[in-house]
Order: C-alpha cells, then structure tokens, then sequence
C-alpha cells in the first residue's frame, strides 16, 4: 500500500472554492492536519478523520509530524489556505521529503487569494502581474522594498499579501510610499478584499493616494494596478490589448 502525503489548498476556507483536486484528496485522507485556524475550517465537514494541529511558527514541526505520520501508513492531508504553493506547505514538505523516501506527495492545488479576490474586484490582474508578501518574518524589509520599485520599474499589476499585522500595522504605508516614491501615480487604480469566501467580505476600489491613508489586516488582499488599469462601474480592469485588435 502506498505511504501517502497529500498537500491541500483550501482555497479561500468556503467549500465552494474547493478544486476537485483538492476535495478528492480531503476525502481519501485519514487524518487532517495543518495550521489550526486551517484545520478548523474543514474538521467540521469530516468528523470522523483524526486532527493534528499546531499554531503558527511551527510550520516544520507540522511539515515534519504530516511525513513521519504517512510514512507509519496513514494517509495524511496538510492542509493550507489558499494554494499550498504560494507562501504555503508544499515549499518545505518537498524540501523535508527525502528524508522518508517511500511517502508520496501529491499537491492539491487551491484558489489563491490573488485570483478568489481578483474575481471579486473584476479584472486586476488580467496582464502580467507579480505578488509580494509584504510579511518581512522571512524576508528582510530591504528585499521586500527592491521588489516594489521593481515592480514599479517594470509596469506591473501588484498583488500585495499581508498587507499588515498587528505587529506591522503601518507595512502597507509604507510600500504606497515607496511606491510613489517610484514614481507610480497617486491617482493609480488600486482595490483591496477583505475575508474573501468568509463573513464579512468586502472589496473596494480606490486610489493609490487613498489607499496609503487605508488601514487593512491580515485578512486583506490588496491589488496595485499598472498604468493603464481602469476604474468601471466598481470594478478595476486592467486591459490583456485586444482592443487593439479589435474595438470592444
């Protein structure tokens, strides 16, 4: 019998943005482990599986327990929000792998908060575009500040994750300043999303100007558009060019 390892993104938490992928692999694992505000959000929905969760900061300990569990014959699901590849579990499970060489890892893909957020405020990211975590736990503030004027330099839609923390309640000031420091415009088409697929969901587009004067969370997403994204009836459009081609 094979010594499974499935990596699941959970989307944004509802079911409904749940791949198939991703509920196949819920569905055949025996025990769900991960994160426990992640864990919480799918225990319910499968009662009988046995749960292991731990808090934040201890990734690779989770990493770790989720290998050594599936390599004792149970079928594991680690389970991440949003994809397990973007800023999740999959980078260090697959890192940690080698070490038990008969478990199989398999990744689930799940809906990232760039495109479950982007589908809410309209078209964002409908060229090319980067993410930034603005999260400088693991990554120093001098790097996360050259990405920004890079992705300034380069015309690019942003998508910003982590926007602030308690710890970090002034992050996304800061990178509007840099921003504009840049040389991107104050009046640039920007949104953010709030609890996407949770109570209390909301977007909003606005500004660049007034985004910088804008308190977010943890739980926002926030979306810079390049210089020729467009504000339209609520929604923010930045233009693939086929108008181009062809008149719309």
């Amino acid at each position: 019998m094979a010594k499974r390892l499935y990596v699941v993104g959970l989307g944004p938490g509802d079911q409904k943005y749940f791949t198939a992928q991703a509920r196949a692999a819920l569905e055949d694992a025996q025990v769900l482990c991960g994160y426990t505000v992640y864990v919480n959000l799918v225990s319910g929905l499968y009662p009988d599986k046995e749960t292991y969760t731990t808090p934040m900061t201890k990734e690779i300990d989770r990493c770790r327990w989720a290998l050594e569990t599936a390599d004792s014959g149970k079928t594991v699901a680690l389970v991440c929000s949003g994809d397990a590849g973007v800023y999740g579990m999959a980078g260090p499970v697959l890192q940690l792998a080698p070490q038990w060489p008969e478990v199989e890892v398999e990744v689930a893909p799940g809906v990232t908060s760039a495109l479950s957020g982007a589908a809410l405020l309209g078209a964002p990211i409908g060229h090319d575009f980067c993410v930034i975590s603005l999260s400088d736990l693991l990554t120093p503030w001098e790097v996360i500040d050259n990405r920004l004027r890079c992705a300034a330099a380069g015309d690019f839609s942003m998508v910003l994750y982590n926007p602030a923390s308690h710890k970090r309640p002034d992050y996304l000031q800061k990178a509007c300043g840099i921003l504009l420091d840049a040389g991107v415009s104050p009046n640039t088409v920007c949104g953010y999303v709030r609890n996407t697929g949770r109570a209390g969901e909301e977007s909003k587009v606005l500004t660049l100007g007034e985004l910088r004067d804008t308190q977010l969370d943890m739980f926002s997403t926030v979306f810079i558009g390049s210089s020729t994204t467009l504000a339209d009836h609520g929604r923010m459009i930045t233009p693939r060019g086929y108008e181009k081609k062809r008149a719309l």
